[in-house]
C-alpha cells in the first residue's frame, strides 16, 4: 500500500465526467494510502502514469467554481506534501473565430502571450474605452518544466500527429461500459450558431429545430482534410470566472479584444494556489445553445493530452521541481496583493455597447434577463 508522500503529481477535476475520463487513462490504480488524513474531505483516485504516481482529485457535487477549486487544491497539497507537478483538467467553452477554427472535441492547453499568464480572470479587472477588457488581478503561469513539455509534445505532434482520438477510441474499446456517454458524439451534431442566434429553453423541443440548423442560423464551416489531426490542440488564453459564459456576443468580445480560446470556471481559484497546467476539451461554444452532449468525448481527449504530458516528464525532472506546498509559502505576498483591487458594479443588457466587465452572481447570458455583475 502507497503513502502519501510517494505522490509527485497532482491532477485536479470539477465534475464526474472529468474525473471518470483522468481515472480511465491512469495505466495501473492504486488502493487508498495507508497514511491519508482523516480529516482530509477530498475525493481522490490513485494511481500511476509512466513512471510517476498520481493522485486525482474531484469538486464536490454542485460546487464548481474558483473557490471550490482553491479549496479541494489546498487540501491536496497539505495531504500530498511531495506534489511537485499539477494540472487542472476537464470541459470548457470554445471561443472560435476565424483565425482560430476551434471545434468541439478540440483541446485549449492555458499558454502564456500577449502579456497573459494562459488564464485571464475576467470577473476581476477593468475596462478601457477601446482597449477592452484589462486583468487587474495577479495570476501565475504554469511552471517552465510544463510549459517547456507542451512545446516539446507540440513539436512531436507535428512530425507524428497527436493520436489522440485513437487513444480514445482504444481505450472505450476496452472499457465498453464507457463508450455510449464518452464517445466522439455524431459531427452533424457540432453545430456553431451565429452570434445573434439565441436558443429559449424548451425542454421538449432540439436546438436545431428550435433556432434552425442552415445557413440562416449557422456559421457555415468546410470540413477538414484527413491531414488534419482530430482533435485539434490550439494554444492560447482560457478566460475563468465563477459563473458559466452563456453570451456568444460577450464571448464574441473577449476573442476579439483579448485572443481568449476558451472559457471555464475553475483555473482562476486555482492557478495561485496550485501552480498548474490547465487543459480543457472543447464541448460547447460559450453560448446560449449549451448542451451535454459532447461532455464525456470532451473529458477523453483533455485527459488522455494530459496523460501526454505527464509521460514526456522524465521522473529527474519532477525531482528537481519546487514542491508546490514551499511555493505557496513563498508567493503569499502575491495573494495578499490581490485581495486589495476594487470590483466594479457593472450590468450587462441587450442594448449594451461597450465591453464591461465585472464579478458574476449568475451565468452570463444575452439580452432580456440582464443579469447584474457587481
Amino acid at each position: 500500500m502507497s503513502t502519501t508522500q510517494e505522490y509527485s503529481v497532482g491532477w485536479i477535476t470539477a465534475i464526474k465526467c472529468e474525473y471518470v475520463a483522468a481515472q480511465a487513462f491512469l495505466d495501473d490504480m492504486h488502493e487508498r494510502p495507508s497514511n491519508l488524513p482523516p480529516q482530509d474531505p477530498n475525493d481522490y483516485a490513485f494511481g500511476k502514469v509512466g513512471s510517476h504516481n498520481v493522485v486525482i482529485a474531484v469538486l464536490p457535487m454542485g460546487g464548481y467554481g474558483t473557490a471550490s477549486a482553491a479549496n479541494v487544491a489546498t487540501v491536496m497539497t497539505q495531504s500530498f506534501p511531495n506534489i511537485r507537478i499539477a494540472l487542472m483538467v476537464g470541459i470548457g467553452g470554445g471561443a472560435p473565430s476565424l483565425k482560430h477554427d476551434i471545434r468541439l472535441g478540440d483541446i485549449v492547453v492555458g499558454t502564456p502571450g500577449n502579456g497573459e499568464s494562459g488564464v485571464l480572470q475576467y470577473d476581476f479587472g477593468k475596462t478601457i474605452q477601446g482597449k477592452g477588457f484589462q486583468p487587474t488581478g495577479f495570476i501565475n503561469q504554469a511552471p517552465v518544466v510544463l510549459r517547456n513539455v507542451v512545446n516539446g509534445l507540440a513539436a512531436q505532434y507535428d512530425f507524428n500527429g497527436n493520436g489522440i482520438h485513437e487513444a480514445v477510441t482504444e481505450l472505450l474499446n476496452e472499457k465498453t461500459r464507457l463508450r455510449r456517454a464518452y464517445g466522439r458524439p455524431d459531427l452533424t451534431t457540432d453545430r456553431l450558431y451565429k452570434s445573434d442566434i439565441i436558443h429559449h429553453n424548451n425542454q421538449n423541443i432540439s436546438c436545431a429545430i428550435s433556432c434552425g440548423d442552415d445557413s440562416s442560423s449557422l456559421v457555415i464551416r468546410s470540413d477538414r482534410s484527413q491531414r488534419e489531426d482530430e482533435p485539434i490542440i490550439h494554444y492560447g488564453l482560457i478566460a475563468s470566472a465563477d459563473k458559466l459564459m452563456e453570451d456568444a456576443k460577450i464571448r464574441d468580445q473577449f476573442v476579439t479584444h483579448n485572443d481568449v480560446l476558451c472559457f471555464e470556471t475553475e483555473a482562476a481559484g486555482l492557478v495561485n494556489h496550485f501552480p498548474c497546467l490547465v487543459v480543457r476539451g472543447i464541448c460547447d461554444y460559450a453560448d446560449s445553445h449549451k448542451s451535454k452532449e459532447w461532455q464525456g468525448y470532451a473529458a477523453m481527449v483533455a485527459a488522455a493530452y494530459a496523460k501526454a504530458i505527464i509521460k514526456r516528464l522524465a521522473p529527474n525532472q519532477v525531482e528537481q521541481e519546487t514542491k508546490i506546498t514551499v511555493v505557496l509559502k513563498a508567493g503569499d505576498h502575491h495573494h495578499h496583493d490581490n485581495s486589495r483591487h476594487e470590483r466594479m458594479h457593472i450590468e450587462f443588457a441587450g442594448s449594451n455597447s461597450g465591453f464591461q466587465v465585472g464579478q458574476n452572481n449568475g451565468s452570463i447570458t444575452h439580452g432580456q434577463s440582464q443579469p447584474v455583475w457587481r
